[in-house]
């Protein structure tokens, strides 16, 4: 590239032109001295340059505009041509000098290649001009990049920072019109005032801006972590996007009852607060709707009928009809033992055993369906007869279970359930009847009802002599209750947990229904309880597996809830040493369940990394706390799974057990190829426990999916430990996970896009994990019944649209994979890959709706679960 010409129009620049640079004014002699030496510095040929740029500085503040433009290319091919201390200097002495309607764009391309390629300081009427002119998004990227250095270097010399905070205001307009809220979000992060946001953002780019917000919560450390979604909800409530804003209130978990009545106070129209309800009643939140969110009594009753969730399994069943999966189907079914070779077809194990696995098939198969070919059969050859005799075909405790799986096939249906297996109350056989009280609290789990008939039956019997039904009546009511924190249990089940003369299994399942019932709650009252009953257990006592429960039950109590554990954390440590460890890492795991928080990862991870004396089994819990904690986004994940693996080739037996568990509760309900691959391997382990946390865990990942390749998998494991009852029992329980409600429920605790967690799901996931790690004494033992806790994570994993009568209507929908559009400007496809259906219709994990039709409106932004549409007004049929 050649100069151009010299603007005085003889030829080339040249330092001896005439009219050379004004002479700066007489400075003191030592000024003199060092500007001499300073000049003695530079070479010959950066002394030719620094006249040549103040010849430019001069022309460029000529009247004549053609001078004015020549001067300013000439500097433009020396800021390409040569970036260094003496064109900053030139070019920033030229800036002092003009005024914001004397600069061009030539000025605009000089200053964005210096901020680019060069670190400067700059003064804020400078700053003023960049943005005045418009100057590239780049500069202006740059710029804020320093501002946020020289805000965190003010703040340590505790200087004012009143002047840079106006700049902050004027970047972020300049950001905020330009697609980049982005970088006006975190240049705001970085100056500590994120509450500015709120007046810069308009209807166009306020969707984007929460999007950014609530996607980068997720990496903030706390409090940063909070106030990002609280600026989210009133940005959302300044908009009126009260459906998106009622999600992020229900993240918050501190204000979260304010800001739930708050939005449905934002509105008078009562199918926007129809849609709330439906969101809440997913959510599992417990909620009174009280006068101030209506005043209508109808519109009152048709609200909490929807929270309730009364009208789940009338949906379900509508999902079930129209994929046209209602038939029943048995274990046999399920088992495909006719694709087996050989050696499994036919296995002469112990044929009760086999039977509970048939009865925990059929139960977890036609979950919800109302009808199976085992409990409510009338008769059936090919299901062994009357469905009275199947309840015998189990011995002892495994009839408790066979009684219980009526209420997991009449799921959500309160009415018939209760009448079906009120006949089983009356029962002479003790787990007959404590079969049926479990199975109530299963038919009512997530149902609410103003009658509650479930705490009326289960009351009565939580005081009987016999422990069986002791423990099925308040097993019954930790699974109906779950998250609802009712008053009248806590009174109830905590006399239970004090009382001296209740046995060791009965003090354990009461802790676990308070755990349940008050998951999240921080209940002081609840904890204290059972921190009293660890401490007064004996010597043997503590040395029963079972004990590892009421840890458990102690974390369900701080599930998600962060610090706020670390009192009960202090006192845990003043335990016995047989379960002080075990209690202190599972009240961190469960306590950060679900936050992502990478600090905890790496404690959980050194504690893995130890070599214990025989006997300790604190790593269990750590693993499966490495799960749980970076289970909260798909980063987290994908990094915890591989440091599973380096867990399992490296970490000692008991932390090998843990791992299948952890790969499960990462990827549940959501089979990926890599976690599948390894799971398989596993299975196969010389280790017997190893091997079968593996196989459960393939049922976990594969949960309600019908996967092919799990199910054959499993198929050829049967064949491979048919002669392993203990092994082919967790083969069928795996299997029918696969199979979960014939392919329609999900155990995924994230609901919404993702988005929100449901820590009653999560609750019932983390006690069976947990009892999971030592089966031999659990699952496999007389306590298989823990199994239906799992029932708090089931859920229709589908999208049901309904009219404005709450009446479904099929609608076109386009399904496809979900892509992350966060900090893209425009509209850009938030699905790929997508087919059309009609409602309703089923979501695999990470998969998305959107609506293929402008005819209707959805109340939701989120298609997920239960979606009211409205009819379009300004839609013209062609």
């Amino acid at each position: 590239m050649s100069p151009p010409e010299n603007p005085n129009g003889a030829g080339p620049a040249a330092p001896s032109d005439p009219a050379p640079p004004p002479q700066p004014p007489p400075a003191k002699s030592k000024g003199k001295k060092k500007d001499e030496k300073k000049d003695d510095d530079l070479s010959e040929e950066d002394l030719a340059l620094k006249e040549q740029l103040e010849l430019y500085v001069v022309r460029a503040q000529d009247a004549d505009p053609g001078v004015q433009k020549l001067a300013l290319e000439s500097m433009r091919y020396c800021s390409l041509a040569r970036l260094g201390f003496l064109v900053v200097w030139c070019c920033l002495s030229m800036f002092t000098f003009l005024v914001p309607a004397q600069i061009c764009v030539l000025t605009t391309t000089i200053l964005s290649h210096l901020s680019h390629h060069t670190h400067f300081m700059i003064d804020r009427r400078r700053i003023t001009i960049l943005l005045l002119v418009g100057l590239e998004h780049h500069a202006v990227q740059n710029l804020a990049g320093e501002i946020a250095q020289e805000f965190q270097k003010r703040q340590d010399d505790d200087m004012p920072i009143d002047a840079l905070m106006e700049l902050v205001q004027q970047i972020v307009s300049f950001h905020m019109k330009h697609n980049a809220e982005p970088e006006a979000v975190d240049l705001l992060m970085e100056v500590e005032d994120l509450d500015l946001l709120v007046e810069h953002v308009d209807s166009t780019n306020y969707k984007r801006t929460c999007l950014y917000l609530t996607s980068s919560s997720r990496y903030l450390p706390a409090p940063d972590d909070m106030l990002a979604l609280d600026i989210a909800y009133t940005i959302y409530m300044k908009f009126e996007d009260l459906a998106s804003a009622l999600r992020i209130a229900l993240l918050l978990d501190n204000k979260s009852m304010q800001y739930v009545k708050q939005v449905y106070t934002a509105t008078d129209d009562l199918l926007l607060k129809k849609q709330f309800s439906y969101i809440i009643a997913r959510h599992g939140l417990a909620m009174e709707i009280d006068d101030e969110i209506t005043a209508d009594d109808n519109d009152k009753e048709v609200l909490q009928e929807i929270v309730n969730n009364t009208k789940l399994s009338e949906g379900y069943l509508t999902l079930a009809r129209d994929i046209e999966v209602m038939e029943p189907k048995s274990p046999e079914d399920i088992y495909k033992v006719h694709l087996i070779d050989g050696r499994g077809a036919s296995s002469s194990l112990d044929s009760a055993r086999q039977n509970l696995a048939a009865t925990f098939v059929n139960a977890f198969v036609n979950a919800g369906f109302g009808q199976d070919k085992l409990m409510t059969a009338l008769s059936d050859s090919s299901s062994s007869g009357a469905s009275g005799n199947w309840l015998f075909k189990n011995k002892e405790h495994g009839k408790a279970s066979a009684a219980a799986s009526l209420g997991m096939i009449l799921l959500w249906d309160t009415d018939s359930g209760l009448a079906q297996l009120d006949k089983y109350l009356h029962s002479n056989d003790s787990h007959v009847v404590a079969g049926a009280l479990l199975g109530i609290g299963i038919v009512t789990c997530g149902v609410k009802n103003d009658c509650d008939p479930a705490l009326a039956i289960l009351m009565e019997y939580i005081s009987k002599d016999d422990p069986n039904i002791r423990i099925g009546a308040i097993l019954g009511l930790g699974i109906a209750y779950a998250s609802s924190q009712k008053e009248e249990l806590k009174t109830y089940l905590s006399t239970v947990l004090g009382d001296s003369q209740s046995t060791l299994e009965v003090l354990i399942f009461s802790a676990i229904a308070l755990g349940l019932v008050f998951v999240g709650s921080c209940n002081e009252e609840i904890a204290q309880s059972i921190i009293l009953a660890l401490m007064e257990r004996s010597e043997a006592e503590l040395a029963e597996p079972i004990i590892r429960l009421l840890p458990v039950a102690l974390g369900l109590l701080y599930l998600g809830k962060q610090e706020s554990v670390e009192a009960t954390a202090e006192v845990s440590k003043t335990f016995d040493e047989k379960i002080r460890k075990y209690c202190d890492v599972t009240l961190m795991s469960l306590a950060y369940a679900g936050t992502g928080n990478v600090l905890k990862v790496q404690k959980l991870l050194g504690i893995c990394s130890q070599h214990l004396e025989k006997g300790e089994t604190h790593q269990g819990p750590a693993v499966l706390g490495i799960a749980l904690i970076a289970m909260a986004e798909e980063l987290g994940a994908e990094m915890a799974v591989r440091s599973l693996e380096r867990l399992l080739q490296y970490g000692e037996q008991n932390i090998r057990r843990a791992v299948p568990l952890a790969l499960g509760i990462l990827c549940i309900s959501n089979p990926k190829v890599n976690v599948m691959d390894t799971l398989s391997r596993l299975s196969h382990d010389a280790d017997a426990d190893v091997s079968m946390a593996a196989i459960i865990s393939l049922g976990l990942i594969g949960a309600g999916t019908n996967n092919a390749r799990i199910a054959g998998m499993l198929r050829n494991l049967s064949s491979y430990y048919y002669k392993e009852a203990a092994h082919l029992f967790c083969v069928r329980i795996a299997q029918g996970f696969v199979h979960l409600g014939k392919g329609l429920l999900t155990l995924s605790p994230y609901h919404s896009d993702r988005f929100l967690l449901s820590p009653m799901a999560l609750g019932g996931l983390v006690t069976v994990l947990h009892a999971c790690l030592d089966m031999k004494s659990t699952i496999l033992g007389k306590y298989h019944y823990i199994l239906y806790i799992i029932v708090l994570a089931m859920q229709p994993r589908m999208l049901l649209t309904v009219d404005e009568d709450l009446k479904p209507l099929p609608v076109p929908v386009r399904v496809g994979q979900a892509v992350d559009v966060v900090g893209q400007a425009g509209r850009p496809k938030t699905i790929t890959g997508f087919q059309t259906h009609s409602t309703p219709v089923l979501l695999a994990a990470g998969e998305r709706a959107e609506l293929a039709t402008e005819k209707y409106i959805p109340l939701s932004s989120v298609l997920e679960g239960f979606v009211i549409l409205k009819k379009n007004s300004e839609y013209h049929e062609d």
